[in-house]
C-alpha cells in the first residue's frame, strides 16, 4: 500500500479485513506526514462510528494471588517479592458503589488467577454489586469453564475480558508455561456462546517478534470480531525471567498500532491502556487522539495498588480511587472529549457479534 493519505485510510474501514499483513507492516513503518495521516484517518473514524463519549470503566484489582508463572508478570506465582493480598468481598461491593459515584459507568474485576475466588463467591460479588449500583460489571480472572461462565452470566456479569497476548503459538508457549493458547481461545468462545460482550487484546513489542508477528495479531484480533480491543506496550517486570527486555526502538510503533486497530475495526471499544502512561508521559491523552474511546481509572484501594504491579512504572500507585477518577475526567474534557454517561454497551449490532469459524482462526 502506497498512499498513506487520511482518505484512502478511512476508506479502509469501511471494507472489513482488506489489509494484507505486508500493507499493515507498511503502516508501522509509517513516519512523518504518513505518520500523521495515519494519526488522523483513525480519530477521524473513531469520530464518525462511536462518538466523541469516552466511557469510564473503573479497575478494581482484587487480588494479586496467581496459580500461574507468566514470564513477564510481576504477581507470577514464582515472584517471592510481592506481598500478597486479596480484598474482602464487601470492600469489593463497596468499592463498585463508590465507582458509579465517581462516574464511572462499568467496573472491571480483575486479578490473578487465584482459586480462593470461587465462582460462587464471584457470583456474590457481582450480585451485591448490581443490587447496590448501576454500574455494568466485566470480569477478568482467567480461565473459567463453560458452566463456570453461565453461573457468572446469571449473576449479572454481562462483559469478559480475556487477552491472548500473541497469536504466535510458539512465542505463546514460551512465556506462558502454564497455559495454552488454545484453552485461552477456547475460554473466549465459551464467554460468548453465554452472551457475554467479549474483550480480548494482545501485547505490542514481545520479545523477538518482529513486525510480521504483530500485524498477525492485529490480524487476529480483527478477525475475533470483538466488543473491546485492549492492547498495551510489553514491559517486562523487574522479578521475572524477561525483566530488562528492551523496549522498541521506534516508540510510536505502540501508538500505531492502536490507530491501526480503529481502521479496521470502526465499531469496537478501544482502550487507552494504563500501560501508555508508564512508556510515555500523557500516553493515554495521545491514544485519545488516534481513535480510542475508552479509559480506565484505576479505583484499587491505596493500600493494595504497589502489589499489584503487573509490569514497572505503573501510573497512580500513590491515588486514591476518587482523585484518579476525578483526574481522568479532567485529562478528558482538556481534550475536548465528553464522558459518557451510558453504561457503554457494545456498538455491534447482536447478530455479528460471533465467534469465526476455527478455520479462519488457524485453530
Amino acid at each position: 500500500m502506497t498512499d498513506f493519505s487520511p482518505q484512502r485510510l478511512h476508506r479502509l474501514a469501511d471494507e472489513r479485513h482488506t489489509l494484507a499483513p505486508a500493507e499493515i507492516v507498511a503502516l508501522l513503518h509509517a513516519q512523518d506526514h504518513d505518520l500523521k495521516a495515519l494519526y488522523a484517518a483513525a480519530d477521524a473514524l473513531r469520530r464518525e462510528k462511536v462518538g466523541d463519549n469516552v466511557f469510564l470503566r473503573g479497575i478494581i484489582e482484587f487480588s494479586n494471588y496467581c496459580l500461574n508463572d507468566c514470564a513477564y508478570c510481576g504477581i507470577r506465582a514464582g515472584n517471592q517479592a510481592v506481598s500478597r493480598y486479596r480484598m474482602p468481598p464487601e470492600e469489593i461491593i463497596a468499592r463498585a458503589e463508590h465507582a458509579d459515584r465517581w462516574g464511572c459507568t462499568s467496573v472491571v474485576l480483575q486479578s490473578g488467577e487465584d482459586p480462593w475466588f470461587t465462582t460462587p463467591r464471584l457470583c456474590e460479588i457481582i450480585t451485591g454489586i448490581k443490587r447496590r449500583s448501576a454500574v455494568a460489571v466485566t470480569i477478568s480472572v482467567g480461565i473459567r469453564s463453560p458452566a463456570e461462565i453461565r453461573e457468572l452470566r446469571a449473576a449479572g456479569c454481562a462483559r469478559c475480558l480475556v487477552r491472548f497476548e500473541t497469536s504466535d503459538r510458539e512465542l505463546f508457549a514460551r512465556i506462558h508455561p502454564d497455559e495454552t493458547f488454545e484453552r485461552r481461545i477456547q475460554c473466549l468462545r465459551d464467554f460468548r456462546a453465554a452472551g457475554f460482550q467479549t474483550g480480548s487484546g494482545f501485547m505490542i513489542g514481545l520479545p523477538d517478534a518482529p513486525l510480521e508477528t504483530l500485524a498477525a495479531d492485529i490480524l487476529y484480533a480483527t478477525r475475533l470480531d470483538l466488543d473491546m480491543i485492549g492492547c498495551g506496550p510489553f514491559i517486562a517486570h523487574a522479578d521475572t525471567p524477561l525483566a530488562g527486555t528492551p523496549l522498541l526502538a521506534d516508540r510510536e510503533i505502540y501508538f500505531k498500532t492502536i490507530a491501526i486497530m480503529r481502521l479496521l475495526n470502526p465499531l469496537v471499544h478501544l482502550p487507552a491502556t494504563t500501560a501508555f502512561d508508564a512508556l510515555v508521559r500523557g500516553g493515554r491523552d495521545r491514544l485519545l487522539q488516534m481513535g480510542c474511546n475508552v479509559f480506565m481509572p484505576n479505583l484499587t484501594p491505596g493500600q493494595y495498588r504497589a502489589q499489584y504491579q503487573l509490569y514497572p512504572g505503573k501510573p497512580c500507585l500513590d491515588e486514591d480511587g476518587a482523585a484518579c477518577a476525578a483526574c481522568v475526567m479532567k485529562r478528558v474534557e482538556k481534550l475536548g472529549r465528553l464522558i459518557g454517561r451510558s453504561p457503554g454497551h457494545s456498538f455491534k449490532p447482536a447478530n455479528l457479534s460471533h465467534p469465526a469459524p476455527d478455520d479462519d482462526l488457524g485453530l
